[in-house]
């Protein structure tokens, strides 16, 4: 641990301060006070990263100089030192921002680790500031929280791509933030006060595109019955963002592509041309150039498209960024809720770090949604993530197969919720086409 972490402890005993001091001095910066008014001197002329903080002290309730030392600095985290029966007194602490209490007399190990873990904490909460702040300062980034080097390299060449003009093409996986990454563009750009259109390529149908995105006059066909704008009309001067584009048939792509060279467009059932400026960015989670191989998609267009390529990292070539969005998240949905943010434990964590996450950041922050909602303790456990027993009862006595059937039922509508629903997206998750997908759902009505 580095040197210059501070540990300030308050207690009036003094062979409770000089015990800290012993397990403590090796690996921190110790700093001592016996009472509270010295303790808010100290606190005010030096930087402190943690407090042990006594409950009785000579001069002040200890949760009364807890809201003190709050009031001073919100983010300095404050451990309770109390005795068995003033358990109930340092559970008050910890609703009122405490991170949590050591029992006289200590037990070292236990200090250590209430320690490491609240500091780990402090580190990531100073992170994510620094990150926001960051974000703030640039104004493109959106709800992007990243420090691996690999979104630092996404985050620079946002930013400097932003200054121009051209088409963008971002390729990643689902839920990797491709949107994210277009918004931010158009936040950064000289468009930034302008529409930022979103057309979602694989929701419309083919039949019904070409009008969606170009506008089609009053009578162009049957349902026709008011002239309509497209997308490219109402983004004028703004960004045009076209997602999951390889969803689009060959026929549409080859009238997208006049559109963006030429910068120009006819109505459904007109021939007025429309001029139009706009900046097309585009998003695909499909290798390209594959479907280019395919003949599923037009090679000119894809060139067109990539004038500036945003290849974005899945979470688990990134992973070093779980902690951060793990506490992003938690502190988002208590936000919402009017909630102190939780915790995860060790263990908990750990099986965060070592899963894959094939939902992405999406699937991230649906799971940190859930277990904001659902989990009432302010720590959560690994068991609250997954219990090896959870829903076994109705299976345990089943025949293998039937079993099998059971566990792939329950295990796709899982994909389906981190997803929300969106069965595209769920299939490819689970390695299989739509329509077997279709088909699996169709068979549990």
């Amino acid at each position: 641990m580095n040197k210059k972490t501070t540990i300030l402890v308050v207690d009036d005993e003094r062979g409770v301060r000089e015990s800290f001091n012993m397990v403590l001095k090796d690996e921190y910066d110790v700093l001592l006070a016996e009472n509270g008014q010295q303790a808010i001197d100290i606190f005010i002329n030096n930087p402190v990263d943690l407090i042990l903080l006594d409950i009785l002290l000579p001069d002040i309730d200890g949760v009364e100089l807890l809201e003190k030392l709050k009031e001073i600095d919100v983010n300095t985290e404050i451990v309770m030192v109390t005795a068995v029966n003033e358990i109930q007194t340092a559970v008050k602490a910890i609703k009122m921002g405490a991170y949590e209490y050591v029992i006289k007399p200590f037990d070292v190990d236990d200090v250590l680790t209430i320690i490491h873990r609240a500091l780990e904490k402090r580190r990531l909460i100073k992170e994510v500031t620094y990150l926001r702040s960051e974000l703030e300062r640039f104004k493109p980034f959106e709800k992007m929280v990243g420090k691996n080097k690999k979104m630092l390299a996404i985050f620079h060449l946002i930013s400097t791509i932003s200054d121009g003009d051209g088409a963008v093409l971002i390729q990643g996986e689902t839920g990797t933030g491709k949107e994210l990454v277009a918004r931010a563009i158009h936040n950064r750009s000289i468009r930034k006060n302008q529409p930022f259109v979103v057309v979602n390529c694989a929701a419309i149908p083919s039949a019904v595109m070409e009008s969606e995105i170009f506008g089609h006059n009053k009578g162009a066909f049957t349902d026709a019955i008011l002239t309509t704008l497209g997308k490219l009309e109402i983004a004028n001067k703004g960004t045009v963002f076209l997602d999951d584009i390889d969803t689009l048939d060959i026929n549409m792509q080859g009238k997208l592509l006049r559109a963006i060279q030429e910068k120009e467009f006819e109505r459904v059932g007109g021939n007025k041309v429309f001029k139009v400026d706009v900046r097309f960015v585009a998003a695909s989670n499909k290798n390209l150039k594959k479907l280019i191989s395919q003949g599923d998609f037009r090679e000119d267009l894809f060139y067109r498209l990539n004038v500036f390529p945003i290849n974005l990292p899945p979470l688990r070539d990134r992973k070093s960024d779980i902690p951060l969005l793990i506490r992003h998240f938690l502190e988002v949905y208590s936000k919402k809720m009017g909630k102190s943010p939780k915790d995860f434990s060790k263990r908990a964590l750990n099986a965060l770090m070592r899963y894959d996450w094939p939902g992405n950041v999406r699937e991230i922050e649906n799971l940190i949604e859930r277990l904001s909602t659902v989990v009432k303790k302010p720590v959560i456990q690994l068991r609250d993530i997954f219990s090896p027993t959870r829903g076994t009862e109705k299976i345990k006595n089943m025949k293998l197969k039937d079993a099998v059937n059971e566990f792939e039922k329950r295990y796709v509508s899982e994909i389906l919720q981190s997803v929300n629903g969106n069965r595209k997206k769920a299939a490819e998750i689970l390695g299989i086409h739509r329509n077997t997908l279709l088909g699996k759902l169709n068979e549990e009505l």
